[in-house]
């Protein structure tokens, strides 16, 4: 059984779930967002509740059970308050800055990096050290964080580099004399 496929979905005022045989959508404030559930799962509507369970009990219904609910909550979450990440740049001369709706990245290249968003997410740069990443998708928010961080991951003599924000980099002792 599946703890977490077990555990009903709240839904909130102001957000409508739709249910169109296996495909859902749900429209709130902050968007809307739509996923076709696998053919093994059920999902019924109770008032202001979503309940999800499998129609049969085989290995990949009780594996698509729990991930199926996560995924329709994150689409319930994204749409009432949305997903941010914030990363941090550590290091002399990196800098970030919003050229229209595009990121503009200074990391000790000898050129700028320039990432334009994906649809559905937002950057906002409060600092110049500081790039906040925002979205009604979680998979959209943390896919470009990742690809941001990529781009000079936080090395461990110096903990220069891209991190996210609380992250803690193992360091290392440099040479010895």
């Amino acid at each position: 059984m599946s703890r977490i496929g077990k555990k009903t979905i709240a839904v909130p005022k102001g957000v409508t779930v739709t249910l169109n045989g296996q495909n859902v959508t749900v429209k709130g404030p902050k968007g809307e967002r739509s996923w076709t559930v696998a053919e093994e799962i059920e999902v019924k509507q109770e008032g202001d509740e979503l309940s999800l369970a499998p129609r049969s009990d085989t290995p990949r219904a009780r594996a698509m059970w729990g991930l199926s609910r996560t995924l329709v909550d994150n689409m319930v979450t994204g749409v009432t308050t949305g997903f941010d990440k914030t990363l941090e740049l550590v290091g002399v001369g990196y800098r970030a800055a919003l050229k229209g709706q595009a990121l503009s990245l200074q990391l000790g290249f000898s050129h700028e990096v320039d990432i334009d968003p994906p649809a559905g997410v937002t950057f906002a740069v409060p600092k110049q050290t500081e790039i906040k990443i925002s979205g009604s998708d979680k998979q959209a928010v943390g896919e470009i964080a990742a690809v941001i961080r990529k781009l000079r991951p936080p090395e461990p003599y110096k903990g220069k580099g891209v991190r996210y924000q609380g992250e803690t980099v193992r360091r290392k002792e440099g040479k010895k004399k």
